[in-house]
């Protein structure tokens, strides 16, 4: 068993040669039986000394992924591929041939073979530029167990490969304080069901299955002896990620060994060395790059979940350890993805854009009340396959374009944010009844150059003259989305406080500009509120779905349920909401997002909207929303909701901040996300709003006569003038 020495394992041998050694000497003259006595006896003590993961191992196991009903199997995550079998199940070749490589002593020893030993030790410390191994097999599963233990931490597994004296000597107890309590078949049953073979198998059934494509019963002697070779150097000795011949000069070695061994003859060594290497390898499902066939834009959902994983204290105390738990911990995850939302989301997503399309849709949908994510669509490829030439994100990407993060700041959301002006104004005591008489143009304070400016002041415009100027109230101006009424609002409350009502709801500020903004000036953001902060459809989604629940936020949640490999639930599938705005300011919140839809508000104030489409695909079921539109129409943005869902999505080009959709797009966004509302509904009891209170309706009365159009159609909100920090500036800020 040779293999090449390293500089510290030669001075542990020479170390343990000295203690060796002197022992040997000391008991040269005993039975073998005596010495074997001795050893026994310096064991640590009985077996139940011993530690659980010994007596009891905790191998590492895959852990699987499952949708929301708990059968539908995303994927699943493993380092070590692994499944246990008895050893009834083992062909008996692969007993003798593991037996044969690794120890041939094995069943004449207690655990730790001083004889042999000694005798890798010498050959160590006087040979050329070879290590011998003196382990035996039930050494080497002692070590296996401890340093694959999932319970374990990462510095307590690492230990247990320390090259030191004292690990090794502590070794020896343990293996002969097992060998007291276990049979041998039993030992060996584990061992086989632990070792590994490299190319990511674990265990004698994930080998068979990784090279060969069959069971552990069904190995014949020359693919058995190739199997107990790989067992010393996994990597290098591989057939399908290292060296063929290695791995063949190992597999003459190991059936010479069981020549010797007398469990085979000559003849059948010299057949078996003979035959051709005949591989079948398989592949297991491992991570988000390998969701079931057909499927992978679940990979999404699945990369949010594990960056999810690794934020939970309960998985472990470092974000390296959670990793770790998750693919060796054996757990049994039901996620809140839902196939057929997300079934829907993901058409949707490729019907506005196909897969080639430099530009995006993602589509976010979550559960008002409990923040569970329901559904994550892109018409992307969840892949790491490579992208014709200049096609960085497109058709094939790993990058979270729905949740954001991992260097994805998100897209501009127009008038969405409008939403975040009128609950800080109802906050601070306002009525939807506020009125102001909306000019096409309105001059600010917030100091601007240029084309968007008025006597050196940013003066932003209306998109749609006709349609949106004079006087108006938060129902029709949100209805109509109005863009000076809603910066003069802004102006009233404070920008400051719009800010921060965003953050409140889960608005994260990702671009380091964005944030930079935020911290240090937010109160003179005049443009916040038309929506030129970089978000997400999942954040967006879930800020919308916080009023939908009536001002309960919950952190966006991706499981129903986390159980360990032994049945015992998790404590992190319970949703974590808070109350961040009172329930009747959301209330009225929704009444006027009634109008942007087509719907009526519950004082009959809804005289147009920007989505009306939404309330025919509806149905006429309660419905609320907003449309967005940035500057040139770079982005285009819709969030629908009810009672039940959230839904949002942001027509954008991922990699190209000023590449813009255009307004066209702007009615396909709205029928997109009007139709994953639809399927997240159907067949669910139709839910009405809460009208809000006479308090914070205020007073309707209006100057001047309403205009009597109810389901009119016009140009959402996007300014014809330039934000005083200018699409392109912003870009280049952000990017240093």
């Amino acid at each position: 068993m040779a293999r090449p020495r390293s500089p510290l394992s030669r001075l542990l041998t020479v170390l343990l040669a000295g203690v060796l050694a002197g022992l040997v000497l000391a008991v040269a003259a005993l039975p073998g039986n005596l010495l074997f006595g001795l050893v026994t006896r310096s064991a640590l003590g009985a077996y139940a000394a011993l530690p659980d993961a010994l007596r009891t191992p905790a191998t590492p196991q895959r852990s699987y992924i499952y949708a929301n009903d708990g059968k539908t199997l995303i994927t699943t995550f493993y380092d070590v591929n692994r499944t246990d079998v008895p050893l009834s199940e083992i062909a008996p070749v692969m007993r003798q041939a593991i037996v044969a490589a690794e120890d041939r002593r094995f069943y004449d020893h207690g655990g730790a073979d001083l004889r042999g030993l000694l005798r890798a030790v010498v050959a160590n410390v006087t040979g050329g530029g070879t290590e011998q191994g003196g382990s035996t097999l039930t050494m080497q599963y002692v070590r296996n167990v401890l340093k694959t233990d999932p319970s374990r931490t990462a510095e307590e597994r690492k230990a247990a490969t320390d090259p030191t004296v004292g690990r090794k000597l502590q070794e020896i107890r343990y293996a002969s304080a097992l060998e007291k309590s276990l049979s041998k078949d039993e030992i060996l049953n584990r061992y086989l069901n632990i070792a590994y073979f490299g190319s990511g198998a674990y265990g004698i059934a994930a080998a068979s299955q990784r090279y060969f494509g069959k069971e552990p019963a069904e190995l014949t002697l020359a693919e058995a002896a190739l199997l107990a070779g790989l067992v010393q150097s996994p990597d290098a000795y591989s057939p399908i990620d290292g060296d063929k011949d290695a791995a063949l000069a190992r597999r003459a070695y190991v059936l010479d060994s069981m020549v010797e061994t007398g469990a085979i003859t000559a003849e059948q060594a010299a057949q078996a060395k003979a035959e051709k290497l005949t591989l079948h390898p398989t592949e297991q499902p491992n991570g988000c790059t390998a969701t079931a066939p057909g499927h992978d834009d679940w990979g999404f959902f699945c990369d949010y979940l594990r960056r999810w994983w690794l934020t939970q204290p309960a998985f472990g105390s470092t974000a390296e350890e959670r990793e770790q738990a998750l693919r060796r911990g054996g757990y049994t995850v039901v996620t809140s993805l839902d196939p057929e939302i997300q079934a829907t989301a993901q058409k949707q997503a490729t019907g506005v854009y196909g897969y080639g399309s430099k530009r995006a849709l993602p589509i976010a949908a979550v559960e008002p009340g409990t923040g569970r994510v329901l559904a994550m669509a892109v018409n992307r490829h969840y892949s790491l396959a490579a992208n014709p030439d200049g096609q960085a994100n497109h058709p094939n990407t790993v990058n979270p374009l729905i949740s954001g993060g991992g260097g994805v700041e998100g897209y501009q959301a127009g008038s969405t944010f409008k939403l975040f002006t009128m609950l800080a104004a109802l906050e601070s005591g306002r009525t939807l009844s506020t009125g102001f008489d909306a000019p096409a143009r309105l001059p600010t304070r917030y100091p601007a150059e240029g084309e968007g400016s008025c006597d050196g002041h940013w003066c932003p415009a209306n998109a749609n003259p006709e349609w949106m100027d004079g006087y108006r109230m938060m129902w029709d101006g949100f209805g109509r989305s109005v863009n000076t009424y809603f910066v003069w609002l802004a102006e009233q409350v404070g920008q400051d406080k719009v800010v921060e009502m965003a953050q409140r709801l889960g608005i994260t500020f990702r671009a380091d500009a964005d944030a930079e903004f935020a911290r240090t000036n937010a109160a003179n953001w005049g443009s916040f509120t038309l929506g030129v902060a970089a978000t997400t459809p999942l954040d967006l989604a879930n800020a919308y779905a916080t009023v939908a629940a009536e001002g309960m936020y919950c952190a966006p949640l991706p499981v129903v349920s986390v159980k360990t490999a032994d049945g015992e639930a998790v404590p992190v599938a319970d949703p974590s909401c808070r109350r961040v705005l009172d329930a009747d300011v959301a209330r009225a919140a929704t009444d006027a997002a009634r109008c942007p839809v087509g719907q009526q508000s519950a004082y009959g104030q809804c005289n147009g909207g920007t989505a009306t489409a939404v309330d025919d695909i509806l149905d006429g079921r309660p419905v609320a929303g907003k449309t967005g539109s940035s500057e040139e129409n770079a982005t285009e943005t819709f969030v629908g909701y009810t009672p039940q869902v959230a839904v949002a999505g942001i027509a954008a080009n991922p990699d190209d901040p000023t590449d813009s959709v255009g307004s066209a797009v702007q009615a396909e966004v709205i029928d997109a996300v009007a139709r994953v509302i639809a399927t997240a509904v159907e067949g669910k009891p139709e839910k009405d709003f809460v009208a809000p209170s006479r308090e914070l309706a205020g007073d309707p009365h209006r100057p001047s006569e309403r205009p009597p159009a109810q389901r009119d159609r016009g140009q959402d909100d996007r300014a014809r003038t330039e934000d005083p920090r200018s699409l392109l500036d912003r870009w280049f800020d952000r990017r240093g």
